[in-house]
């Protein structure tokens, strides 16, 4: 089992900007970073979990007490697409992780390494030892706060609680950026229909599950204009999930914008749902605390059907917003009543807040790739 520092106890700090702190002991990487603190309910999944984009700039708490029993799989292997196969990007994406307790001797046939040195060379900060049930009575109460995470021998309390006060106007305000590719990249089905998958930090298993359904994927920027995406004739689009306010992806809800006048079959995924909302004149709004976690049920409108879906997201589709846009609601979250997809009463677009690729959690909905599948055949008819 690898040891921070030989085995030595590091002390660590989780400080949130109301002033309150919770203190523990450091793993992975000695280091402090601003974040945005935040919960996921999940039992397992913490190797896709922290590896999701959407994570970036966070600061994740595991509500389950224990984590890390089954390790950390090889970062070296790789599906027949070339993608990893165990992990949802090349890297570690969130800013630091949070448990009560991490297992230090981890038993999986699959596991190469623990946790602790995993995220060290992941250069990312943990803490473990800390009340997880506190925070996240405190952030189900007063919302998700920013905060900072503090790991190392030489830690000055009151310093991080300033830091924390401060730690919004630290982490990016372009997070997308940071999580999308720079350039297309092509993977490909051997088919004859592509998808342009409007990279806002997409998951390796959203690339996955078009890829599995035959259909090539061109993974372009963010920030690419429709010209440019529209010059690679699609057949279909899909706008990625992805970390942050959806309202600040300007160039991506403009060129959104353009797209849905086009007809051509649109998906949106988590993120991408959002910004299809708002590229058709919708409004989002930041929930409480968010949904993090792989037992949300969301009620499917059309034929009250519920389903069991994993979801990883801050923000919202206002529903009155929707009204004269085109679209109507199509799931809602059956906890909350807050909407979970979207789809246009005319168009081939469709959004989904939760994710049907899931990785961590059910595959309930993965049906709706199928359902996408289907859009872009018909559309080539």
């Amino acid at each position: 089992m690898f040891s921070l520092s030989g085995g030595k106890k590091i002390k660590a700090y989780v400080v949130l900007e109301d002033g309150s702190h919770f203190e523990g002991e450091g793993f992975g990487y000695p280091a402090c970073a601003p974040c945005e603190v935040v919960f996921n309910t999940g039992m397992v999944g913490y190797p896709e979990s922290l590896t999701d984009p959407s994570y970036s700039g966070q600061l994740l708490i595991q509500t389950y007490p224990l984590i890390g029993s089954y390790g950390v799989p090889p970062m070296r292997e790789k599906d027949e697409y070339g993608l990893l196969r165990h992990f949802e990007s090349d890297r570690v994406q969130v800013a630091g992780f949070g448990v009560a307790e991490m297992q230090k001797s981890p038993s999986h046939w699959q596991s190469e390494t623990d946790l602790a040195g995993w995220l060290f060379r992941q250069k990312v900060p943990a803490i473990e030892g800390i009340d997880t049930r506190e925070i996240t009575k405190t952030l189900r109460s007063k919302g998700t706060m920013w905060g900072m995470i503090g790991v190392g021998d030489d830690l000055d309390l009151e310093l991080l609680k300033l830091a924390a006060m401060e730690a919004e106007e630290r982490v990016s305000a372009d997070l997308v950026k940071g999580v999308s590719v720079t350039s297309p990249i092509e993977y490909d089905a051997h088919s004859k229909r592509t998808i342009a998958v409007i990279d806002c930090g997409v998951k390796f298993s959203i690339i996955r599950d078009l890829l599995s359904r035959g259909l090539n994927v061109l993974r372009v920027p963010y920030d690419s204009s429709a010209g440019a995406i529209l010059r690679s004739e699609p057949d279909g689009i899909l706008i990625s999930n992805g970390p942050g306010d959806p309202a600040r992806c300007a160039r991506t809800i403009s060129a959104a914008a353009e797209l849905l006048e086009t007809g051509i079959p649109m998906m949106g995924i988590c993120l991408g749902a959002q910004i299809i909302a708002l590229a058709a004149g919708a409004a989002t709004y930041k929930l409480p605390y968010g949904h993090r976690g792989q037992n949300q049920p969301c009620l499917d409108l059309s034929t009250g059907r519920c389903y069991i879906t994993s979801q990883n997201h801050g923000y919202a589709v206002d529903s009155r917003s929707l009204q004269g846009t085109g679209f109507k609601a199509s799931f809602v979250n059956v906890n909350d009543g807050t909407v979970e997809g979207l789809r246009h009463e005319a168009k081939p677009i469709f959004g989904v807040q939760f994710h049907p690729e899931a990785s961590p959690g059910p595959c309930e909905t993965s049906f709706l790739f199928d359902e996408f599948t289907t859009e872009v055949e018909n559309c080539r008819r």
